[in-house]
C-alpha cells in the first residue's frame, strides 16, 4: 500500500483508542490508514496494475488450497497487528498494517491475535512502498513469526512484474533469510502447492 503522512493532521493513537473505534472511525473505510508506532497514516489509492496483481494472486492462491489439507483462509487489505515497539508513550507502541495479501488458519479472526495464524504474506511493491516493503515490514513480519513473506516487484513502468523475492524464517525464527528469487512465475511448495506465470498475474 502506499502511504501518505498527514502532517496537517498528526495524529496518534493507543492500542485501547483503536480497539474501541468503530471499524470506520478513523477513515471513510477501514482498509485506507495504517497505525505505524502509534501515529495514523493515511493510504493513498493504488494503480490499476497493482491492484490486478494483488487480486488474481489472491485468487491463484485460493485456487491452490488443497480440500483434503488444513483449513485456509486468503485476505486482502485487512488490519492485522504487529508486535508494539517498546516506546514508554502508550500512544507511540501501536502497529496495526494491512497487508496487500495474507493466508491464515481458519481460527476465528482477531486483529490482536490474526498474526499468529498467519502462514504467508505479500506485498506488492509501489513506488512510495519501497523502502516500507523491503525494509520496515521485512522485519515487523519476522519479529511477528509469519513463516513465508513475497515482495512482488514491479518493473520500471510499474505495470508488470519483475520479479517476486521469497523470503523465509530462520532459525530463530524471528529474522527473514532469501529463500528463492522467481523470475517467470511464482512456484510455492508452501502454505500451498502453487505454480502461476507472471503473464497469468498481470495481463489486463
Amino acid at each position: 500500500m502506499t502511504v501518505s503522512p498527514a502532517d496537517d493532521n498528526i495524529r496518534y493513537l493507543t492500542a485501547e483508542e483503536f480497539l474501541a473505534a468503530e471499524p470506520d472511525g478513523f477513515s471513510e473505510t477501514a482498509g485506507d490508514i495504517e497505525i505505524v508506532d502509534g501515529r495514523l497514516i493515511r493510504l493513498m489509492s493504488q494503480s490499476e496494475a497493482h491492484s490486478r496483481i494483488v487480486r488474481r494472486l489472491a485468487a491463484a492462491i485460493e485456487d491452490a488450497r488443497d480440500p483434503s489439507g488444513p483449513c485456509l483462509r486468503v485476505a486482502s487489505d485487512v488490519a492485522v497487528r504487529l508486535p508494539d515497539t517498546e516506546d514508554t508513550r502508550t500512544d507511540r507502541r501501536l502497529n496495526i498494517r494491512y497487508p496487500d495479501i495474507f493466508v491464515r488458519d481458519c481460527e476465528p479472526y482477531d486483529v490482536n491475535t490474526v498474526r499468529d495464524h498467519i502462514h504467508l504474506v505479500a506485498e506488492v511493491i509501489s513506488r512510495d512502498t519501497v523502502d516500507t516493503d523491503t525494509g520496515v515490514k521485512r522485519v515487523l513480519y519476522a519479529l511477528a513469526g509469519i513463516p513465508v513473506y513475497l515482495i512482488i516487484h514491479l518493473d520500471k513502468t510499474w505495470e508488470a512484474i519483475d520479479r517476486i523475492e521469497e523470503y523465509r524464517l530462520d532459525w530463530s525464527g524471528k529474522r527473514y533469510v532469501p529463500h528463492h528469487v522467481h523470475h517467470a512465475g511464482l512456484i510455492l511448495d508452501r502454505p500451498v502447492t502453487l505454480a502461476v506465470t507472471f503473464e497469468a498475474l498481470q495481463t489486463p
